[in-house]
């Protein structure tokens, strides 16, 4: 079996932006909260599809906000977006998917812990992160474990995400800690880019591999010497950063493996559909193949 796990908040974001405005019966906006059902639907459709959770940041905040206060918050989000998370995860539910609502953790520390968790089991072929966030990618493994871009139609594996990255998966936070993730929060080192922090994890593979003193480099990267000082200075903060990008493996998710089997839509899709004005995509949802019921 493969298992797909979804990240719910990228694809709120994604409908919201991507997807045309429309409004409920009622008036409100609803146009993100519509796209991103009919993402789901049009996943489920697919005949391959049969074990399924996906995680929402409930909140923005996580237990990372405690150990840096730089890191992302729901400021700035904007109002027609916000109001629409009960209702992406309210579309999950009434679809019948497992749905992780995440407050102490993050929605990529559930997916982490649901592929790890899933990868486990001898059952599972493959197992699909559906998401393009670059944090995702550190969970990779093999061919087993792979990120998949829906959009993109776009699976990476670990020689891929070495390909992309420069560096295997198990260095990806390294690697956001020296060059920093503005989507989080996090502010990486003074000149380290994406090239010259790649070259140096490639060989060093981790933060506490990099010698302070230059002189004792084994790679050669253009600029080391100011590098090298940046790292000096601040590598307490390189491996906070660190801590930041990791993403938790063990955070207390109930459901195992036969538990994220689709065994088709609860009674609540109709009438949540209803009240956003979306009767036509009832007649999109697939009947559960005989291998998810």
């Amino acid at each position: 079996m493969h298992v797909h796990v979804v990240d719910g908040t990228y694809e709120l974001f994604r409908s919201f932006y991507g997807a045309p405005a429309a409004t409920a019966p009622d008036g409100r906006e609803v146009g993100a909260a519509r796209g991103l059902l009919a993402s789901l639907i049009s996943l489920l459709r697919d005949p391959a599809v049969t074990h399924v959770g996906i995680a929402f940041d409930t909140v923005i905040e996580s237990f990372r906000n405690q150990l840096f206060a730089g890191y992302k918050t729901g400021l700035g989000i904007e109002p027609a977006l916000w109001a629409q998370f009960p209702l992406a995860e309210r579309a999950a539910r009434a679809l019948g998917l497992v749905t992780w609502s995440m407050v102490q953790f993050e929605a990529d520390d559930a997916l982490a812990t649901a592929a790890v968790r899933a990868a486990a089991d001898a059952r599972v072929q493959k197992v699909l992160v559906c998401t393009p966030d670059k944090d995702l990618a550190q969970i990779v493994s093999g061919t087993r474990i792979v990120q998949f871009d829906r959009r993109l139609k776009l699976e990476l594996d670990a020689a891929a995400v070495r390909a992309k990255y420069g560096v295997g998966p198990a260095s990806i936070p390294d690697l956001l800690a020296l060059v920093g993730d503005d989507a989080d929060g996090i502010p990486g080192l003074p000149r380290w880019g994406m090239k010259s922090a790649a070259t140096v994890l490639a060989h060093y593979q981790h933060l506490e591999a990099i010698p302070d003193d230059v002189a004792n480099w084994a790679v050669p990267v253009r600029g080391a010497a100011a590098l090298a000082l940046a790292l000096q200075a601040q590598r307490d903060d390189a491996l906070l950063y660190r801590r930041l990008a990791t993403l938790r493996t063990d955070v207390p998710l109930s459901e195992a493996v036969d538990d994220l089997r689709w065994r088709g839509p609860t009674a609540e899709l109709e009438p949540f559909c209803r009240d956003l004005g979306a009767e036509s995509l009832l007649e999109r949802v697939p009947t559960p193949s005989p291998a998810s019921s």
